[in-house]
């Protein structure tokens, strides 16, 4: 099976790891037993869209099929029919996986000897992706920064309202229990230390099997994903403002707690998981937040990373644990530490907003639009700053008797940030603050103005038809751009590099239209199949120039922040040019010798 791409786009291996890798099936067949997919030999190079290596194909591949054929083959012509799925992508923007079928006559004669076909030179068979060896270089580099992150996360989980009140708990627990073996003492932290990891460990690779490598990710995109991870923050939040508890069952903590009084290094070990249940409640966001960003392809991602966490987290425990004497010298849990949660709360409800706005856009309920959006934020951060002042008191929270520099300091941090969102209420640009706010509300076939422009160019949006016509009247070219609701790098584009002088000047020219492919309505639908029968991909952002008649002059796939960029391709756009797409690729195979096709 021989496939063809267009310069600068590439698929990816049937032994990749971290991007989709390509799949090659037979459909059933009564001649053939059984069969081998053998690909040549890949470029692996580290891919920083993926964080890790991945293994890609550029301008021609041939896969070969080796068949098996059943004892009693009939005689004659059989149809070998093959099925491909595969992703293509550039260096800027990938293709969701797409589907080929190609087929093929494969002669059987039953006085033919048979014999054992060779591998060609260069030709190996396809192993699954755990199994292929890992290059250093940049993914190291890689690993060593998202692995820095976690260890951090979990040394600053220490300073949650759950987990600090914790420390002289547990190390009244080794001071009890300590013996005049010193070497006996240090195996009860180290026990201790790996219950934390365990649990934590464990649930990376619950996540991991429940949803696949790249299953965060994948339910990253789905509306009523984002939905209930806002939700579960919003929880979360309020929970660490005081509105209620959130407790382990008594029964679980009251039987790993009467395990533990056992003694040995069974009941540290007990220690350590009931201490990673009863702090759980305050670290959940660091650890949803972190399992989403360690999915990276593989199941080393969300183990090493809650390992990592949970490594940096009993660090300080297994420390005070040998060295006792440094328990005198930590800070009493006292009231800074319920500022401590009431601040992190106000940021997990911050939090929680970004998650729900996009369901919100994806769904078109125009619910959380981008004046509430900037208003809860407006007044969340407004808060955490009175709050931080002293002006501000919580049912059951002490008032405190003095205020540091460093507390001050972080009180004017927040009300600048929130003072700083004014503006963008009153359709002012927030920079790179705008691909995380949902953008100006407008309605379906309406004229949406560049946020910022002034009296600068205007968008239509989802009137496709309506710019076509309106271009043929102005005797101007119609720039369309494929976007999404919730797609980050679209608002980013539209927020920062349109507005840009040059840039707005030169859209003067141009019909310009918008046209959504990611919402649940059937216009979305459309837009969607428009782009994909016209240019042969789905990806956002897609920017495409038209003439009245509908004749392809130009194109420009994915973010850019660079406005000459931009620019030169709105300036190329003189006369029309004959394109099949961006990946587009032909498939077909051939029956015989590798790379002959028929």
């Amino acid at each position: 099976m021989t496939g063809q791409f267009d310069p600068g786009w590439h698929i990816y291996s049937l032994s990749t790891l971290g991007a989709i890798p390509t799949t090659i099936h037979l459909e059933p067949n009564p001649a053939v037993a059984s069969y081998r997919v053998l690909q040549p030999a890949p470029h692996r190079a580290f891919d920083p869209g993926f964080n890790s290596d991945t293994e890609t194909f550029d301008r021609e591949v041939t896969f070969l099929v080796e068949l098996a054929l059943t004892k009693d083959a009939p005689g004659g012509s059989h149809e070998i029919a093959l099925e491909v799925r595969y992703q293509s992508c550039s260096d800027k923007i990938c293709i969701p996986p797409v589907r080929r079928r190609a087929a093929a006559s494969l002669i059987v004669d039953p006085a033919v000897q048979r014999i054992a076909p060779l591998i060609p030179a260069g030709y190996s068979e396809a192993w699954p992706a755990a199994q292929t060896p890992k290059s250093p270089g940049a993914t190291v580099q890689g690993w060593v920064a998202f692995l820095s992150v976690a260890f951090g996360f979990g040394l600053g989980a220490v300073f949650t309202p759950c987990v600090f009140p914790m420390i002289p708990i547990t190390m009244s627990y080794f001071l009890n229990r300590r013996s005049e073996d010193r070497r006996e003492g240090i195996i009860h932290a180290v026990v201790f230390c790996l219950g934390i990891v365990a649990l934590f460990t464990a649930l990376g690779l619950l996540v991991t099997a429940i949803f696949g490598p790249f299953g965060v990710i994948r339910l990253a995109a789905r509306p009523w994903t984002n939905l209930f991870i806002g939700l579960l923050f919003v929880v979360f939040g309020l929970s660490m403002l005081g509105a209620f508890e959130i407790t382990i069952p008594s029964p679980i903590l009251t039987r790993l707690s009467q395990s533990s009084d056992g003694g040995g290094f069974t009941g540290a070990l007990l220690m350590g998981l009931a201490f990673s249940i009863a702090s759980f409640a305050c670290v959940g966001p660091f650890v949803g937040t972190l399992l989403a960003a360690s999915v990276n392809g593989d199941l080393a991602g969300p183990l090493a990373g809650m390992a990592a966490f949970a490594s940096g987290l009993s660090l300080p425990f297994f420390l005070l644990a040998i060295y006792p004497p440094y328990l005198k010298r930590l800070p009493k849990s006292g009231s800074w530490l319920a500022v401590v949660k009431v601040v992190v709360g106000f940021l997990v409800l911050a939090a929680s907003l970004k998650y729900l706005s996009g369901a919100d856009q994806a769904m078109q309920w125009g619910v959380l639009t981008r004046e509430r959006f900037l208003a809860l934020w407006i007044a969340l951060f407004t808060t955490v700053g009175i709050y931080l002042l002293g002006l501000l008191r919580l049912q059951r929270a002490q008032r405190d008797e003095s205020m540091g520099i460093g507390r001050l300091l972080t009180a004017v941090a927040f009300l600048a940030f929130a003072v700083n969102l004014i503006p963008g209420m009153l359709g002012s640009r927030l920079g790179a603050l705008d691909a995380f706010v949902p953008p100006p509300a407008s309605g379906d076939n309406a004229i949406v103005s560049v946020v910022g422009a002034g009296s600068g160019p205007v968008w239509m949006k989802n009137g496709y038809r309506a710019a076509l016509e309106q271009a043929r009247s102005e005797h101007k070219l119609v720039l369309v751009d494929f976007t999404g609701y919730a797609c980050t790098n679209c608002h980013w584009m539209k927020a920062n590099l349109f507005p840009a002088p040059e840039v707005a000047s030169a859209l003067k020219d141009f019909v310009l239209v918008e046209l959504h492919t990611d919402g649940s309505d059937g216009i979305s639908r459309q837009n969607q199949d428009l782009q994909l029968i016209k240019f042969n991909t789905v990806a956002i952002p897609f920017y495409a120039i038209l003439d009245p008649d509908e004749n392809v002059v130009n194109t420009f796939p994915g973010l850019t922040r660079n406005p000459r960029e931009y620019l030169a391709f709105l300036q190329k756009s003189t006369k029309p040019v004959e394109r099949a797409g961006p990946g587009n690729s032909s498939i077909n195979i051939a029956a015989g010798r590798p790379g002959i096709n028929q």
